[in-house]
């Protein structure tokens, strides 16, 4: 893409990984949660999610967006594990037992923070409750700098059927700058212990760090390529520090320009396409037989805040821990902040949801609309309406009137229009959030702050 369409189309909008974003979340308290989590028991894809946020980090990294905190003592660990048992039984009690797990996650933080043998006695918990669906995704993020080749074997051993390995760079200076541990053991030596258990192997980067170039972060990605994950995530880092101000540290050391960070990306995915891999979505790179790949050709792909899966294993999503959200058909429940708090309240055999968002029948509408486009880069009206069961004026009234822009989109080669669809080009691709952003009604006069698409 050329520096002026750049310029243009490279402003903050929303990253869409819920909708409404989670910043239009309010109060919202434990009894509309228990509401909507009855509720969803009769929802169109009843199939179960479940996310486990493990909030620990031996070491924070400076660029984090997520809802880390230090590592705490023992005590308060082993608490903690024993108050997400008391909070899955909690939950579980009002999901129907006829019901199938599709994917169990573990975000944070730092899941592998923690002791193996908690990972396991949570996998098994969980996996007592229901049957799976044949073939279930079990995943876990990992922070390889903490974790020694035994380790590796630990978490083979717990039942996950794909392990995402937060790798970032392999540049050390890279790491250095923005307090990040390199990995303890060999990259290639762990996909070799995670494969040998028969799982499937992600890799993930972030770019636009201080000390990235486009010519540094292709070289870090042909290395990956090189290794042949199954699947290759490269995050675009998102600079918020009015949320997160650790963030702070790397506008002192120095962060790329725009234009750096759109070189790296499309280096990056140049760099993949010849390797074999395909774009999935705004970051994820996959192999051409990979799940998602087929998902994507039939128009199947789905997300959620655990990141992109299939229709086959997307179900109602049910989190569990310290700012966890639960994403259900009618409503989005969050849990607060604070780890004693949370402890102390499923200690007492009580919920500790603080905020959330029960969505209106016309955010049900756009929800969908924005979740095809965000997956799929396409959207075909009919489709979408015979999808819901309403009337194609009906799904159009519940968006923002856009017709203007989407064609100025099209005339600068970001989008193609029908009378019946809209679809991203390849050149548009890495600015779908622009076009989803201009179809919400919600950004409208919207004083909301977010990142930049790259």
């Amino acid at each position: 893409m050329d520096k002026q369409l750049l310029e243009k189309y490279n402003v903050p909008v929303p990253r869409y990984t819920s909708y409404p974003p989670a910043n239009h979340f309010h109060d919202f308290d434990a009894a509309h949660h228990v509401e909507a989590v009855d509720a969803s028991n009769d929802a169109v894809n009843n199939l179960v999610s479940f996310y486990l946020h493990i909030p620990f980090c031996r070491h924070l990294c400076h660029y984090c967006g997520c809802n880390s905190y230090p590592m705490m003592k023992d005590e308060m660990v082993e608490r903690y594990v024993a108050a997400l048992h008391k909070e899955i039984d909690l939950v579980a009690a009002h999901i129907r037992k006829d019901r199938r797990i599709a994917q169990i996650h573990y975000g944070g933080g730092s899941p592998t923070a923690i002791p193996v043998r908690h990972i396991r006695a949570l996998n098994e918990h969980l996996l007592s409750l229901l049957p799976t669906i044949d073939r279930p995704e079990i995943a876990i993020e990992c922070h390889p700098g903490y974790l020694t080749a035994t380790d590796w074997e630990q978490l083979v051993g717990c039942g996950f059927s794909r392990f995402s390995i937060g790798v970032q760079d392999f540049d050390e200076k890279v790491l250095q700058t923005v307090n990040r541990r390199p990995p303890l053991v060999p990259v290639n030596d762990i996909l070799d212990i995670v494969r040998g258990a028969g799982a499937a192997v992600n890799m993930d980067f972030l770019f636009g760090l201080p000390h990235q170039t486009p010519a540094s972060f292709q070289r870090t990605i042909e290395k990956a390529a090189d290794l042949h994950p199954e699947r290759l995530v490269t995050f675009s880092y998102g600079h918020v520090p009015w949320v997160h101000k650790r963030q702070l540290f790397l506008e002192q050391a120095g962060l790329p320009s725009d234009s750096d960070k759109q070189a790296m990306f499309g280096r990056a995915a140049e760099t993949l396409r010849r390797a074999g891999y395909r774009g999935i979505g705004m970051d994820h790179f996959v192999l051409p037989d990979d799940e998602l790949s087929i998902a994507l050709d039939t128009k199947r792909l789905h997300r959620n805040f655990q990141g992109y899966c299939t229709l086959r294993t997307t179900g109602q999503v049910y989190a569990f821990g310290v700012t966890a959200i639960s994403q259900l058909e009618s409503a989005y429940a969050q849990n607060g902040k604070d780890i004693a708090a949370y402890i102390d309240a499923l200690e007492s055999d009580n919920l500790y949801v603080s905020r959330g968002y029960a969505l209106s029948r016309q955010e049900q509408i756009v929800r969908e609309v924005i979740e095809s486009m965000m997956c799929n880069y396409h959207i075909d009206w009919n489709e979408t309406a015979e999808r819901l069961k309403i009337g194609v004026g009906d799904v159009k009234a519940a968006i923002n009137n856009c017709a203007g822009t989407l064609e100025e989109m099209q005339q600068d080669g970001l989008i193609h229009l029908t009378d019946h669809s809209i679809s991203m080009t390849s050149a548009g691709s890495p600015f779908v959030r622009n076009v989803v952003a201009a179809l919400d009604p919600l950004m409208v006069h919207s004083t909301k702050k977010y990142s930049k698409p790259l």
